[in-house]
């Protein structure tokens, strides 16, 4: 929701920045992703300093493809790369935040997060089957950005059993959403 609605809008106020950046956008791919692998091992013991380290590692994330639009080096590799990439630090994520309640007693919180994982999964699953099948399908409340803004929010403020709630209905609504709307394509 959030990147169909703002896009590349980062693009034209970091132009500037991107165009200083000789870095390929694949380096900064990888870097953004092991800054993450390594928030996620921070959240297992300490879930506020890794959440801080997560919100670095999303900064990355934007970035790559800010540097590769500016610079001119989008790439269909680079475009799967990050996509692949995404789905290991979602994992890596989830299960470190699972990891983490389940050591302090909270069995509940750890199948909240494993469950919003399953959406998470399922969402990028719904979308590249769809299209797949020739059907564009960005639409739902609960892509990437929104869970990583949410993910973020949780692990710093401590209010992470009501996050994952809020995040475990809506990766699924964003699920059931996305079979909707692609029956609706098929259709026509």
């Amino acid at each position: 929701m959030l990147g169909a609605r703002l896009g590349h809008v980062l693009d034209i106020p970091l132009r500037r920045f991107a165009l200083k950046i000789t870095f390929n956008p694949n380096f900064i791919t990888l870097a953004g992703f092991i800054i993450t692998v390594y928030s996620a091992y921070v959240i297992t013991f300490n879930m506020r300093l890794g959440g801080i380290i997560m919100l670095f590692g999303g900064l990355f994330d934007m970035l790559d493809g800010i540097v590769a639009r500016a610079n001119g080096k989008v790439t269909l590799f680079g475009a799967f790369l990050d996509s692949v990439l995404d789905r290991y630090a979602d994992a890596v994520l989830f299960l470190s935040v699972a990891w983490y309640l389940a050591g302090h007693g909270s069995h509940a919180g750890a199948l909240l997060s494993l469950g919003t994982l399953i959406g998470a999964f399922l969402i990028s699953y719904a979308r590249a089957r769809a299209e797949g099948l020739g059907k564009s399908c960005h639409t739902g409340l609960m892509e990437r950005p929104e869970r990583i803004l949410l993910l973020v929010i949780g692990t710093i403020t401590g209010w992470i059993i009501p996050v994952l709630w809020i995040m475990l209905v809506l990766t699924h609504v964003t699920v059931l959403q996305r079979i909707y709307h692609t029956w609706r394509a098929m259709r026509e």
